[in-house]
């Protein structure tokens, strides 16, 4: 009886496939003369020859599996790179090019979206010269970014002559941290340098001048001494700030009780507020739980009352309460003074490094100008944030808000003041 064609067929391609896969085998083993010489001259033995010249001689990629494969890698650098031809119209540009220059289109000039002249200078620089080169690019709108634009020619494959290809790297990033780390330095060196000359003047009078001058002895001790504390205050705060930086991405794991928390810091500064004839009273009954570090949330809760207390008016108000926020429940502290209150333009940059609103005042109340950066970069570790508000002639209203924590039997209480 005759065999059934169809399933000859499939007998036939299944003898393939396991040839294929004992060829495959034995290509991985690398041994290329046994397989020939097992197969010989058969139609299996010229698929094994095929497959061998495929892997020793791979066909080069096709043109469009080219352009293909560029646009690929184009749309995943993530800075962005623009292509434009001798008439410096667009020829293509990959997304993160199109979302920093919304109106840039294909086809048009790239002057219409990217108004820098000497880029465009540069595109015709290197047009000419064939030489690449670099130039610095700004913007202001909607933030202020700064960019090195290198451009350099490119040979079209179609024979059409050259091109010039942008990319552009942004250093936003890079200039705000070597600008930060300059303004550091040089406040830093500035807050040290005065109370420094200080003790230097007063020692060397001391040792010259009032060396037998009891009375004034004893004036330039007191003096030294406030210089000396000062100077021991801003090493403080400089060491805190940065190991609070330094741990800014790792979130507390703790459960901490802020109620208690923020009594014993309002009893503690209830001397200072008493040399001064301010009166502080503190509201807020319960548990107030969060996640936090005690130590670092008890100088967030020390430097608002403090400072409230040195430049508010005769009353600070302290509270603690519950919200709901966006996420889940918030614990909410505020800290209110009736104070002449803080003009507009200062509210937005009272929490960078050494900038005070009075600096006389501020250095002769014995502030470093660190307090409330400290607050912000504790609360960012946190997860919480800061808002201030305040209206000349009314007071100020500075307010931290934190997740929730829910209640935990176990919640650590806070640690005994020195």
């Amino acid at each position: 009886m005759a065999r059934d064609p169809s399933a000859k067929a499939a007998w036939t391609g299944a003898a393939v496939a396991a040839g294929l896969t004992l060829a495959a085998g034995f290509l991985k083993a690398g041994d290329l003369p046994l397989i020939l010489a097992a197969f010989g001259a058969t139609a299996l033995g010229g698929l094994v020859g095929s497959l061998r010249r495929r892997i020793t001689q791979p066909e080069p990629i096709r043109a469009t599996d080219r352009h293909g494969v560029a646009e690929a890698l184009l749309a995943h650098v993530p800075d962005p790179v623009i292509l434009v031809d001798r008439r410096a119209v667009v020829i293509e540009a990959n997304p993160a090019a199109r979302a920093l220059l919304p109106a840039m289109r294909l086809r048009h000039p790239l002057s219409f979206a990217l108004r820098a002249p000497d880029v465009l200078d540069g595109i015709e620089e290197v047009l000419r010269t064939g030489a690449p080169l670099k130039v610095s690019y700004a913007t202001r709108v909607p933030t202020e970014r700064a960019f090195e634009v290198q451009i350099g020619p490119i040979a079209m494959p179609d024979g059409s002559g050259s091109s010039v290809v942008l990319f552009l790297r942004d250093l936003t990033s890079a200039r705000r941290l070597e600008a930060m780390r300059v303004d550091f330095v040089a406040n830093a060196s500035h807050e040290l340098r005065t109370p420094l000359a200080s003790l230097l003047g007063f020692i060397e009078t001391l040792q010259g001048p009032a060396r037998d001058d009891a009375p004034a002895r004893l004036r330039f001790l007191a003096i030294m001494r406030t210089q000396a504390l000062r100077m021991t205050r801003l090493v403080d705060d400089l060491l805190s700030l940065s190991r609070i930086e330094l741990r800014e991405h790792m979130p507390p794991t703790r459960t901490i009780d802020l109620g208690p928390l923020t009594r014993q810091m309002v009893d503690a500064q209830v001397p200072l507020a008493a040399e001064r004839g301010v009166t502080i009273t503190c509201a807020g009954e319960g548990r107030f739980p969060v996640l936090g570090e005690a130590d670092e949330l008890q100088r967030v809760v020390e430097n608002l009352v403090e400072n409230a207390v040195k430049y508010g008016g005769p009353t600070v108000a302290v509270s603690l309460a519950r919200q709901d926020g966006s996420h889940g429940g918030e614990i909410v502290l505020t800290v209110q003074d009736d104070g002449p209150g803080i003009a507009p333009e200062h509210i937005p940059r009272l929490t960078e490094r050494f900038y005070r609103v009075d600096t006389a005042s501020s250095r002769q109340q014995g502030g470093t100008g660190l307090g409330l950066a400290i607050v912000k970069h504790s609360l960012n570790r946190h997860r919480g944030r800061l808002v201030i508000e305040s209206t000349l002639g009314e007071g100020t209203r500075v307010r931290v808000v934190l997740p929730e924590r829910a209640a935990h039997p176990a919640a650590e209480p806070p640690p005994a003041s020195a």
